[in-house]
């Protein structure tokens, strides 16, 4: 058999549903044998980038591999783009990529592109093969890595004639699943004699505790210390949790910064967040300043990368929080029942701003709506305004921050979890970038609605300028677009808004009852400064 039915043959095996990416010649000996694999279906995208945002997100909300390809040259280098993002969101892909014969290697083949060695620096693994019944093995060593310890995305080329040539009999290797990362004893102790100990505390909290939810809020209640979340983090705590004091980072809550600068506590618990730039508000060394530091991971690279930890604990989450949870009990503590709070909605006017936009959008969409964030003016909104009413709501990645992400990430999250309502919010520099996505949503009948903000400007450069250097250039805006009009000429359901009377019930529902993809544009320019919390103090006062 061709060494590349081995390949789909062990994709297979591994109960593999979709494969994200974009035909060509360099890649079509694989995709001729997706004719005889009916249990795996290509989803062909418009770009490789859109392709790689969506096998993110399947990764994510799946749990499972996901596999993205495009061809040899230009296919990819425009799957690097998610191929960093992944690394950054810790997401197990596989980035299969064409190459040319592997004898005309260096004689200026057409699309001839050295890949592996880019790839190296955005993958766990990366490599070439070059010999035919080498192409399963590396590959299954590939995804073995993609799967071991901390998750992460890999990369194989595939020269073309590797692809083709026949190799004798290959028995299957034995799919890999991703075996636990224990946390040692030892850790675990010493962290609990010290939370048992301490007379304060509070909970720093990044997307890392998604799948430990129950066990984290069960630890914040036994502790009685409160919660603060990372940006990263919207939608994986409730808001009506009493023990919630907010967002810290990127278009966080005054509630949040005004804690950590000025309640003394003797420990900081910081669970599943790198610490990075966006989550700590520029390295703001109050958060664990004149504090026992603790810290929970399952990337032991993040411990004293910047911030220095007392005690860290290496190991998955919802393992390592549970050990902590049964030490305390152990030591006496008890869980402290907790009541919601009903807190009161934002306050909103009149007036057509973006603020009042997605108030009155999220009250007309179901409480389950997962929403997927671009990257935007109108994602400081979100991350600030926008409530939180059931478990896992927003999927915003504003740590590699790229534009155009949110189309793709909500037709790989939609694919991932059909049964649950997919929105994605977006803004008009994201969708001339990726918008054509809506396409792909249309040919294969999956039904999000992509709420396009449309200001006819790059709306976070605009403010950034502003702040900055107290002027925008031109060229940041430009003439009005009428996305509605492009959704139209693609055959997608549309609607345009530009009062906030017109944002209504019937409105909304009317573009979510489809058995596809449909397009609401906000046409809106909003000219307050949006809700960046110490990063507008930050941008103001820079230079001074």
């Amino acid at each position: 058999m061709k060494s590349v039915r081995a390949v789909l043959d062990y994709f297979v095996s591994g109960n593999v549903s979709y494969i994200f990416g974009i035909p060509a010649g360099s890649v079509n000996a694989f995709f001729d044998e997706l004719y005889d694999t009916p249990s795996i279906t290509p989803v062909v995208a418009k770009h490789e980038g859109a392709a790689s945002y969506m096998a993110a997100a399947y990764a994510k909300y799946s749990g499972d591999l996901s596999i993205c390809i495009g061809s040899s040259g230009p296919g990819g280098t425009n799957l690097l783009t998610g191929a960093a993002n992944a690394m950054r969101e810790h997401l197990p892909i596989l980035f299969l990529t064409g190459a040319v014969p592997v004898g005309t290697v260096g004689l200026n083949a057409s699309q001839e592109l050295h890949a592996d060695p880019i790839y190296q620096s955005v993958t766990k693994y990366s490599s070439r093969v070059d010999r035919a019944e080498d192409l399963l093995p590396e590959i299954h060593k590939a995804v073995d890595i993609a799967l071991t310890g901390v998750p992460g995305p890999v990369h194989i080329a595939m020269p073309i004639d590797v692809q083709l040539t026949s190799v004798p009999f290959q028995t299957l290797p034995v799919f890999p699943t991703r075996e636990p990362l224990i946390p040692a004893d030892q850790q675990v102790q010493e962290a609990v004699t010290h939370l048992s100990e301490s007379k304060s505390g509070y909970i720093f909290v990044g997307q890392g505790i998604r799948d430990a939810v129950d066990d984290v809020l069960e630890l914040a209640e036994t502790l009685n210390w409160p919660i603060i979340t990372s940006p990263q983090a919207k939608g994986l705590i409730p808001d009506n949790h009493p023990l919630v004091k907010g967002i810290f980072g990127f278009a966080g809550h005054e509630t949040a910064s005004k804690f950590i600068h000025e309640v003394e506590t003797e420990t900081v618990l910081i669970l599943g967040s790198s610490l990075g730039e966006t989550a700590t508000n520029n390295y703001n060394p109050k958060i664990t300043e004149n504090r026992f530091t603790i810290q929970v991971d399952f990337d032991a690279c993040v411990f004293n990368r910047k911030y220095p930890v007392d005690v860290g604990i290496h190991g998955d989450m919802d393992l390592t929080v549970s050990a902590l949870n049964t030490g305390l009990k152990n030591q006496g503590h008890h869980r402290n029942p907790v009541t919601s709070e009903t807190r009161p909605l934002p306050l909103t006017t009149e007036e057509y701003n973006t603020q009042n936009v997605l108030t009155s959008l999220q009250e007309k969409l179901p409480a389950t709506t997962r929403y997927t964030i671009d990257i935007g003016e109108f994602m400081a909104y979100v991350i600030h305004h926008m409530k939180v009413p059931t478990y896992d709501t927003f999927d915003i990645n504003v740590h590699f921050g790229a534009m155009g992400s949110g189309i793709g990430s909500a037709i790989g999250a939609k694919l991932a979890d059909p049964d649950r309502p997919v929105v994605s919010i977006t803004g008009d520099g994201c969708f001339f970038m990726h918008g054509m996505e809506v396409l792909t949503a249309k040919e294969y009948q999956i039904p999000v609605l992509f709420v396009v903000m449309n200001n006819s400007r790059l709306g976070m450069v605009h403010h950034g300028h502003s702040l900055q250097y107290k002027r925008v250039h031109g060229s940041f805006s430009q003439e009005p677009v009428d996305i509605t009009q492009m959704a139209k000429s693609m055959g997608v359901p549309s609607a345009r808004v530009e009062s906030l009377d017109e944002l209504t019930l019937e409105t909304v529902q009317g573009l979510m009852d489809g058995n596809g993809p449909a397009v609401l544009e906000i046409s809106l320019v909003d000219e307050n400064v949006p809700p960046m919390g110490d990063r507008v103090k930050f941008l103001s006062s820079f230079g001074k």
